[in-house]
């Protein structure tokens, strides 16, 4: 009984369908290093995150939570953090250099308008940063079909080919080829599958990490907000 040996009837397969499978394999082992990185990334993330809103609730104030938010780098709500209490000491070196220190509801709305411009610019970053390389997942996904097909419909017609060559349409003579093309369909679905359900996977969770981060932001600006109003007088 013959069995189906996948290496043999690529190693016997034409050029172009090596080409595909060596396109597709290419495909397969870009897309799986991504998910491998985005999974420990997403995971580091959330824990890393997960510390740092317990530490910042904790905090006496927000100089005890701009140390503890130091060492975590890989957290986007410690980095929107220390994007936005960089902005309040810059707001703060301002204020002390302009009429002794003074301040005014115009000064104090304008403070608060930078503020949230720097922080939303920090959660633009961190989105950035952490849906980098996830196209490339959505562009397998939706490419590796068709190349696969293209590898399959070509060796299709060189099977048609050989046919018009011997003069035979013996199954004998048409089904090595064809078998061999079809590889190249089943190759491409098999690296645009787990492609696509990476990419959704990781893109949900990108977007429950984007409300986290609107959250935080939120929060941030409501501390800030209620200080200046209680140091009004």
């Amino acid at each position: 009984m013959n069995t189906l040996n996948i290496m043999e009837m690529l190693w016997t397969a034409g050029p172009m369908v090596k080409f595909v499978m060596f396109m597709l394999i290419s495909f397969s082992l870009i897309s799986w290093t991504i998910v491998f990185m985005k999974a420990k990334l997403f995971r580091q993330a959330a824990k890393e995150s997960e510390l740092f809103l317990d530490s910042f609730w904790k905090s006496k104030n927000l100089a005890d939570a701009n140390k503890q938010a130091q060492d975590l780098t890989v957290s986007p709500l410690a980095e929107i953090f220390r994007k936005g209490y960089l902005e309040l000491q810059k707001l703060g070196r301002t204020r002390a250099s302009k009429d002794g220190g003074a301040e005014n509801l115009e000064t104090r709305i304008a403070g608060m308008d930078n503020l949230q411009r720097a922080m939303g610019k920090a959660v633009d970053m961190e989105m950035k940063r952490l849906g980098n390389y996830l196209s490339f997942l959505a562009t397998t996904g939706s490419a590796t079909p068709f190349i696969g097909l293209f590898g399959t419909v070509w060796g299709i017609m060189s099977s048609f080919h050989q046919i018009g060559v011997q003069g035979s349409a013996s199954l004998a003579v048409v089904a090595p080829g064809i078998s061999e093309a079809l590889v190249a369909t089943a190759a491409g679905l098999a690296v645009a599958i787990p492609a696509v359900l990476f990419y959704n996977h990781f893109s949900n969770r990108l977007s429950e990490l984007e409300s986290e981060m609107q959250g935080f932001s939120a929060d941030f600006l409501n501390l800030v907000e209620r200080d200046l109003l209680a140091r009004q007088p």
